[in-house]
């Protein structure tokens, strides 16, 4: 599967590059992901704060805080404090202060409403 990236210029002219995948890569991914955040930096020739490139977990398994994240390769196999984010440190930056906690409700209204016809359509109708 080929890599998930979001770009984004921010008002205040820094630019953010997020590599989207699973918060549970093998260790390979993990090396792969570096290589690839380190060369979009260099080519665009620029360095924190200006460019900003994270590799992105949209959510963490494990909890709610980054202390609770506990996959080793993640943790020894990537620049994990500085270019690894997970949950709600990935949907602040793209949405703002609040964005995490307001897609979790979101979510959880749509299962609310969506899971009778879920049920079913996984039933086959039956």
């Amino acid at each position: 599967m080929a890599p998930t990236y979001l770009y984004i210029l921010a008002k205040d002219g820094k630019e953010f590059l997020f590599e989207i995948k699973s918060p549970k890569p093998n260790k390979g991914q993990c090396l792969e992901v570096t290589q690839r955040l380190l060369k979009f930096h260099l080519l665009q020739g620029k360095n924190r704060p200006e460019l900003q490139a994270f590799y992105a977990m949209p959510y963490n398994p494990y909890g709610m805080t980054r202390s609770s994240y506990k996959y080793s390769f993640a943790q020894k196999y990537t620049p994990f404090n500085e270019a690894v984010i997970i949950g709600d440190e990935f949907w602040n930056i793209v949405g703002g202060t609040g964005a995490y906690e307001e897609l979790l409700e979101i979510y959880l209204e749509v299962g609310q409403d969506k899971s009778k016809y879920m049920l079913d359509a996984l039933a086959f109708g039956f």
